[in-house]
This record gives structure tokens, sequence and C-alpha cells, in this order.
């Protein structure tokens, strides 16, 4: 059985954002970065080789000296996307009063490996973010949710139903951060990548507005720890969905969890085939994943990030895999956005997958401000 945790059924005003990935340092140097269609997953650096299944993973240049790795990669990365999203609304680098919620799969493991591996300085108080956040932007309070792959899509969710509440403490301003970077164990593949956007009330008066978000749905459906449920997916989209007031056939742009895994790709293509398949034209379709990394616990936020910029623009980046064989390609209602960027589209409403580990699903649906 599922259970929904659901935000509060009111549009959300997203009025800054902010990335740093394998493919670009900025959200417009990422997203032109990713239409040019090429992945972007150099071999290894930093890393002991020998203990990396994958050969190659996508990496953020951010390395003092090529070659080498350093602690403290994850939080810097973090800063730096949390501090352009807080510009980008205006917010200057003073955020006291200001929460921001961060989604991650592994943390900042990458130091206690450096530690276990070369004997590099270690203190486990750098494992989290709080203590980077105050010292960089006087944040006083920091809540890490961390959960693999949906991970940055709970803390949205968490951060619309703080959105919600009323009264005294009401709270009109919320940030949602997720980061992650490459460690050689447990995961030896995946990217580095840090991604933010300032999320606010409806009813707050901001300047710029970038997109609006509907609704996210989270829920707990999966059969067992890895193994992803068809069922469990199709329910969490059909809540966000309701939660948002959207038909699937207002959809017109998906930002697919796109993992790569075989069983985890299949039961995502079931549920679309089960909520959106009947659809009198299918929505497109993408994965950032498959053109700078694995990403784990950043990915759905940095999928919000590339559907609003693709909604204003309409322009949808290529996915370097369709995750379907060609010869069920032409069959398929959806059409797949791979080779080049599909330009000219007239986007409106985008749905955000993101599938963790343990059965923790989540669904996004956002929205767009301008239409080319």
């Amino acid at each position: 059985m599922s259970t929904a945790v659901r935000a509060e059924p009111a549009s959300r005003p997203i009025v800054g954002m902010g990335a740093v990935a394998a493919t670009g340092a900025g959200v417009d140097e990422l997203f032109e970065s990713l239409c040019t269609g090429r992945a972007q997953r150099p071999e290894w650096r930093g890393a002991e080789r020998s203990s990396c299944s994958a050969p190659r993973a996508g990496q953020a240049h951010d390395r003092p000296v090529p070659g080498t790795d350093v602690p403290g990669r994850a939080a810097r990365l973090l800063l730096d996307a949390v501090g352009q999203a807080a510009a980008d609304a205006g917010l200057g680098e003073d955020l006291s009063g200001i929460p921001v919620l961060v989604g991650t799969g592994m943390r900042d493991l990458r130091p206690l490996e450096l530690w276990w591996r070369d004997g590099s300085p270690f203190a486990d108080s750098g494992l989290g973010f709080g203590s980077a956040l105050r010292e960089r932007f006087n944040v006083e309070v920091t809540h890490t949710f961390s959960h693999a792959c949906s991970a940055s899509l709970y803390a949205l969710a968490l951060a619309s139903d703080l959105l919600g509440q009323e009264g005294e403490d009401a709270l009109d301003t919320v940030i949602v951060a997720g980061v992650d970077v490459l460690a050689e164990r447990p995961l030896p593949s995946g990217g580095d990548s840090a991604a933010a956007i300032v999320l606010r009330r409806a009813d707050c008066r901001s300047k710029r507005v970038i997109g609006h978000l509907r609704g996210v749905a989270v829920t707990h459906g999966g059969p067992g720890y890895t193994a992803p449920s068809p069922d469990g997916i199709a329910d969490v989209m059909r809540s966000a969905h309701q939660l948002a007031g959207v038909k699937a056939s207002d959809v017109d742009l998906v930002m697919l969890h796109g993992g790569g895994a075989l069983g985890d790709d299949e039961a995502e293509a079931a549920a679309l085939a089960a909520v959106l398949g009947e659809a009198s034209s299918g929505p497109l379709m993408t994965a950032v994943r498959s053109m700078n990394g694995q990403h784990s616990g950043v990915s759905g936020l940095l999928s919000l990030i590339v559907g609003i910029r693709a909604l204003n623009q309409g322009r949808v980046p290529p996915s370097a895999a369709p995750g379907v064989r060609a010869d069920e390609a032409a069959s398929s209602p959806f059409r797949f956005v791979t080779g080049r960027p599909a330009d000219g589209q007239r986007l409106s409403v985008a749905q955000l997958n993101a599938f963790g580990l343990g059965g923790i699903n989540a669904v996004a649906i956002v929205e767009g401000t301008e239409h080319p």
C-alpha cells in the first residue's frame, strides 16, 4: 500500500534558480550545453581508478588541481547553487530567516573516502551542510533529507507544505536545494551536481516569477528496497496530477527519471503508459541524467530547473538514450527527444519524475510563465 505525502494544493511561485553540474556552471550554461546533445562524462579525475567499475562519469570542473580530489566539494557546490538562486531572486547574501531544505543521496561522503584511502584530514562535523550554509549565508535553519534519487523532490514537497502554514510563524520564502558528488563506493558512477530554487507563497508579490510549482506528490510504493513498482509509480503520478489540478492530457513535457537501470526504466515506462498513454497527443520526453550522470538526490530538482527553462523557451534538450527500443518508438504515443533539441515548442506544463531506493517515489508538476 502506498501512502501519499502531499503538499498544499496551491501554486507556489519559483523566483530564483541555480545549478552546477558537469554540463555547466549556472542555469544558462547548463541548459545550453544540454541542448547540444553531447553527454559530459569524461574519465574519472581524482579517484582510485581500480575501484571504479564505470570508466566515465559526470564531473563538475571545480577541483583545484586536475587529477586530484579534495574534501568538502559537496558543500562548496551546494553553496554555489544556493548563491546563484538567491542572487537570481534578488535576495542577496544574507538569508537569515529563510530555511533551506536539502535533498541528497550520500550527503558529503567523499571526505570519508579520502580519509580511508589517503589519510586526508577528516572531521565528521563537516558531513552536514548546516554549518557551511550558516557561515556563508547566515542561514539559521537547515534540514537535510538523504534517501537517493527522490530526495530533492521530497524536500520540495515539504517546502511547499511549510509555505502553506498560517499564523505568526508563517513563512513567505523557502530555499530548496540538492547536492551530490561522485564517490568510489558504494556507487562507483554518477555525477557531481548541485541545484537550488527559491520558492515563495502564492500571495507574496515578486518582481520576477520564473515558473510555478503546481504540486508535488510523494508516495512509498515499492515491493522492496531496490525493486521499483510500476503500480507505485503510476499511483504517485496520478496523485501529482490530482494535487496540481491537471489532467494527463495537460502534460506537455515529462522529465524522465531515466536512471539507466533496466528494471527502473521498464517500471517507469509501464507507469507512463498506464497514466499518460491514452492522451490524444503524447508529451515530449527527455532525461537530464542521460547527459551528465546519475546525480542521485539532486536529480529531481535538476530536472525541475531544466524543465522550467524548457517550458519558457519552448526548447527541449535531447536525451542521450530514449529508454525504449527503436522498434517500439514508432508505436509509442510519446515523443522522445533525441539527437537534437526540440525547438519551437509551445509548452505549458511539465511533469518531473524521481524515484528513490526503498520505494520512495516523487512526482512534481510545474508550469512555465513565458511562451515563445
